[in-house]
């Protein structure tokens, strides 16, 4: 497996962060657009600035999807990454951000 890296996201608003949250993982996950290459069950170290926060937050995790550069369709390539057990604050401070928008079906950059 490829050495650990490290990404930076910031999320200015709760429409993108709504299209980047993937709930659907067992710890939560969240979608990083970049045109690099990762490979399945890599792992990444992302800081991650949300919607209201100026600090940039610690992220662990490892790469769960992978859309990759030149994908078909309106898709954005990118990965996505599934949080770490240690990363639950991360996860719970998303979800209150996103309270009453996470069934409401809204197209996201995985599903």
């Amino acid at each position: 497996m490829a050495a650990q890296k490290a990404l930076s996201l910031t999320i200015k608003d709760e429409t993108t962060l709504l299209s980047a949250y993937m709930p659907l993982l067992e710890r939560g996950g969240i979608f990083v657009p970049t045109r690099e290459r990762y490979d399945l069950g890599q792992e990444v170290y992302l800081l991650l600035t949300l919607p209201g926060d100026n600090e940039r937050v610690p992220v662990t995790g490892q790469v769960v999807w992978v859309s990759p550069d030149g994908v078909a369709g309106r898709r954005v390539p990118g990965i996505g990454i599934h949080f770490s057990p240690d990363d639950q604050a991360v996860r719970d401070r998303i979800e209150a951000l996103l309270a009453g928008h996470l069934d409401k079906g809204s197209p996201t950059y995985t599903l």
